[in-house]
């Protein structure tokens, strides 16, 4: 039976016959049943450096690094290595599979973990520099993996903190790079492709001249680059990095807006840590698909979620999410600070 043949899956991609929408089942991870009941809030550890499984991740058996920068000693500063825990796993093209209305397919795909080298620092207290490398490392891991036959869209998310779901101290980044595109990043291009046939406009740079414009939730500006608190922001201390230049594809920018981009994503992250007393939080890029088709309408740019407050029956009924502050007042609280 069909059952059987998945059990050695990593993971499987099922798609909600409603929506369209995909979620991941990572029977990799499986939980027996009963582990799920009477979950405590573990009070959070501080992890000892020499048992650190980023610090050392050799001691793991972890698989070869795929990139690794240096620094002028000759030290690692950066590396990147698949997750030893994958999402999912490696193969040419995913297997579909189907049980009577339902869809589906095997988790099929790239999940890398990017370690910068100091335990202790954060992103938001690294330098510009070094924040720099990050996105290097970003692009760089990009374009290795867009081509690959099972591929179409990627995703390089950060969490900070046991709330934002950072299982594992050492300041991380991940890459995911699977073969469907996120419910999420469609809805984002369904809604920039209609706001240009409505006005002829891109919805991204038009948010971008009239925050620029009244500097009402502005935090940060350069020549290149603006970090603002979203309008409707959906999170209390919400900022949004977007380049200035239209471009749809993190995977294209130029040296100068890379530069641009880390002194704006580090002035966000550090004004978070200062205002907010170093907060759990998440950033992710949102960039267009690597599907090969075009998306000229699309504006890619960076998203910052602090975790101050959980999601609760309306927001979970609804998808509506509540903020309890003015984005307005977050931006100048952030300013100030």
């Amino acid at each position: 039976m069909e059952e059987i043949k998945n059990k050695n899956k990593i993971s499987e991609l099922r798609q909600d016959l409603v929506t369209g929408d995909w979620v991941v089942i990572a029977t990799g991870r499986a939980k027996r049943p009963e582990d799920f009941a009477n979950i405590a809030k573990e009070e959070e550890k501080k992890e000892d450096e020499k048992d650190c499984l980023f610090c050392f991740p050799e001691k793991t058996r972890q698989e070869k690094d795929v990139l690794m920068y240096q620094n002028g000693e000759g030290q690692w500063s950066l590396r990147v290595f698949p997750n030893k825990y994958p999402a999912f796993v490696r193969s040419r093209m995913p297997k579909h599979f189907e049980e009577g209305p339902y869809f589906g397919m095997d988790g099929t795909g790239y999940h890398e973990i990017i370690v910068t080298r100091d335990h202790e620092k954060s992103l938001a207290l690294l330098d510009n520099l070094q924040v720099l490398e990050v996105l290097d490392a970003y692009q760089e891991r990009y374009i290795d993996l867009m081509n690959k036959k099972s591929v179409n869209f990627i995703e390089i998310f950060h969490n900070h903190g046991r709330e934002a779901g950072a299982s594992i101290a050492h300041p991380h980044s991940q890459l995911v790079a699977i073969p469907v595109i996120s419910p999420y990043i469609q809805g984002e291009l369904n809604g920039a492709e209609n706001y240009y046939r409505s006005t002829k406009e891109c919805v991204y740079c038009v948010m971008n001249e009239w925050e620029c414009e009244t500097q009402k939730r502005v935090i940060f500006e350069n020549k290149e680059c603006v970090a603002y608190c979203p309008f409707s922001s959906r999170a209390a201390f919400e900022v949004w990095v977007v380049p200035k230049k239209h471009k749809p594809y993190f995977e294209r920018i130029t040296a100068s807006e890379k530069v641009a981009v880390s002194e704006a994503l580090k002035f966000s992250l550090n004004k978070i840590y200062q205002a907010l007393n170093n907060p759990a939080y998440n950033f992710y890029i949102h960039t267009a698909p690597c599907d090969g088709k075009d998306y000229p309408h699309y504006h890619w740019h960076i998203e910052i979620l602090p975790r101050t407050a959980a999601w609760a029956g309306f927001e979970l009924s609804t998808g509506i999410e509540i903020s309890t502050i003015q984005p307005e007042i977050a931006a100048e609280y952030l300013r100030n600070i």
